[in-house]
């Protein structure tokens, strides 16, 4: 009897055990929640210098903008997006990602047209062809996210034209050159490479003897796959910029990102770095983002961000 009482205690014991591990756990996740809702809308600005323009060019500022992710409603980030326009940036690069959800289109134009005043370029990402779809985020830590094989459809042919009205540069499989503050900029850009969709176009080409007057080799991805990445620095890119990574979204402080939903290295999913190959180097500028999936609206030891680079000379 004495036996069976132990045993008893024992098993009441452990059940109090696992309830308070559970309560535990539980709270420690609902504060997580609250405080990724909380930091997605603690945007900052990074800046970068970088030293890619020919001799006697500079400074040149590009605003580089990435997975905004809109969706109506939300005008913290709008305000925030409108206030950029102070820096008066001499270029304005979006690398796609714009939507999350099919009645964002107007709302995220009216959000980036006092950028709009400035010149700028851009590709698309899979979230301005394709709405966002509700699934496990654990998903994600088993490799990219997969294309979806019904998803809904977004107005990218409405963005695409509101974005070119303001003289925006479309660069999907595309190339264009364009001078800017005297110096001829060359930008090649692709469709989106997380959903196999890039076809590269190589650099613009123009007078004979082009190549031997200054000017600076611009490449514009949306998702940073190593295919990718290979291709534009053996192709002579003096500057690659992406997003598509979000940073990882949710980080760990002192390590970083746990994930790239890509094929990179998780220490290159935000920042700025060089890429090799090939015997080629390219300095590559990967924006943690500005928004989320509406579905995954947190972000943890990521914060939303635009990125400021101040282009110098390298002399």
């Amino acid at each position: 009897m004495a036996r069976e009482n132990d045993l008893a205690g024992r098993a009441r014991s452990i059940g109090r055990g696992l309830a308070v591990t559970a309560a535990v756990g539980a709270a420690a996740g609902a504060a997580a929640t609250g405080y990724g809702l909380w930091e997605k809308n603690q945007f900052v600005l990074r800046e970068e210098t970088l030293p890619v323009l020919p001799a006697g060019f500079g400074p040149f500022r590009v605003l580089h903008l990435s997975d905004i992710h809109f969706v109506p409603g939300q005008d913290t980030k709008a305000e925030w997006l409108a206030s950029l326009a102070e820096l008066k940036p001499d270029l304005v690069v979006n690398t796609g990602d714009n939507l999350s959800h099919t009645k964002a289109v107007d709302p995220v134009l009216a959000a980036l047209r006092p950028l709009m005043e400035f010149p700028g370029v851009f590709v698309p990402g899979s979230n301005d062809y394709f709405a966002p779809r509700l699934k496990n985020p654990a998903g994600y830590l088993l490799g990219p996210s997969s294309v979806p094989k019904d998803p809904g459809t977004l107005d990218w042919p409405r963005l695409r034209a509101g974005f070119g009205m303001a003289g925006w540069v479309d660069l999907t499989n595309r190339c264009q050159s364009v001078v800017l503050k005297g110096l001829r900029f060359d930008f090649s850009g692709v469709d989106d490479p997380h959903l196999g969709l890039e076809q590269y176009a190589g650099w613009p080409r123009g007078t004979t003897g082009q190549d031997a007057t200054p000017h600076l080799r611009v490449a514009v991805v949306h998702a940073p796959y190593q295919r990718v990445l290979d291709h534009f620095t053996e192709d002579g890119a003096d500057l690659l910029l992406a997003g598509h990574t979000h940073g990882g979204q949710i980080c760990l402080p002192g390590y970083g990102a746990l994930l790239a939903n890509c094929d990179i290295p998780t220490w290159r999913a935000k920042g700025l770095n060089n890429w090799e190959s090939n015997g080629r180097t390219t300095p590559v500028n990967v924006s943690g983002g500005i928004g989320t999936s509406r579905f995954a609206p947190i972000r943890i030891a990521c914060r939303p961000e635009a990125v400021l680079l101040t282009l110098t000379s390298r002399s």
